[in-house]
């Protein structure tokens, strides 16, 4: 794995992005899968069923006000991710409380897919993905401001790409790998997957990590039929609560 975080930015892109194909290994990944679904053949509480995937919040859902009740996160989700890798990369020494407090993981099975959004200002402005299981492509739209939304005529201002809009960027993220958005591409720019069974016109035209890439000989055919991939994303949330004071807040006694 790359110890300088500069030899993996994706210099097609505006700053920042980082994409970092060989993170971890391919047993730190069956790992990682074996405690995401520690009992494939039964169902799992921590799973929440949504319409187009199934997530996992850890290690808890945000409140109404976007606020984090303050608790750490289990093991297997800080090693070998943010300690020693995160740390030693520097990748969150400059948000608010210096590493991830919150992890997201979603569950892709072929087809599935989820709209084109932005995370919001509830979170630092940098999210950290690893890919475990399967390649998938990530797609990226410009966001439309209102004053430009005013110029075209619309008074719509909900900065959802048209449906049948093109991403402005496409990335190939990798099993094992781990990619970094920042910045101007976390506050400027919506991200989503398209709901698909195959990843199609795949190369070093339409991908812009494609040097960077671990297997580009993958794909060397232009496309992929997808299988499931599950990601685990890293966040720093700004709003930390005490338990005691949330319930205080809540009028609790």
């Amino acid at each position: 794995m790359t110890r300088n975080l500069e030899t993996a930015r994706i210099i097609s892109l505006p700053p920042d992005a980082f994409y970092i194909a060989d993170f971890i290994s391919e047993d730190e990944e069956k790992w990682l899968l074996q405690k995401v679904n520690p009992y494939p053949s039964a169902p799992i509480p921590r799973w929440t069923q949504l319409s187009h995937r199934r997530l996992q919040t850890w290690p808890s859902a945000l409140t109404k006000t976007n606020t984090l009740l303050d608790s750490p996160l289990p093991p297997w989700l800080i090693s070998p991710i943010i300690e020693p890798r995160f740390a030693a990369l520097g990748i969150f020494d400059n948000a608010p409380h210096g590493a991830p407090n919150h992890v997201l993981v979603n569950e892709y099975r072929p087809g599935q897919g989820i709209m084109p959004h932005e995370d919001g200002t509830a979170y630092y402005p940098l999210v950290a993905t690893v890919s475990l299981g399967a390649p998938i492509v990530l797609d990226l739209y410009a966001k439309k401001h209102r004053d430009q939304a005013a110029m075209e005529g619309s008074d719509d201002s909900d900065q959802v790409p048209d449906s049948g809009a093109k991403p402005q960027f496409r990335i190939l993220q990798e099993r094992r790998s781990l990619l970094i958005t920042r910045g101007l591409l976390y506050t400027e720019f919506l991200h989503g997957i398209a709901e698909s069974r195959t990843d199609e016109d795949l190369g070093p035209y339409s991908i812009c990590n494609w040097p960077l890439l671990r297997e580009r000989d993958s794909f060397h055919d232009g496309w992929y039929r997808r299988e499931t991939r599950t990601s685990l994303t890293y966040r720093d949330v700004a709003k930390v609560a005490k338990m005691g004071g949330t319930l205080k807040f809540m009028g609790g006694k």
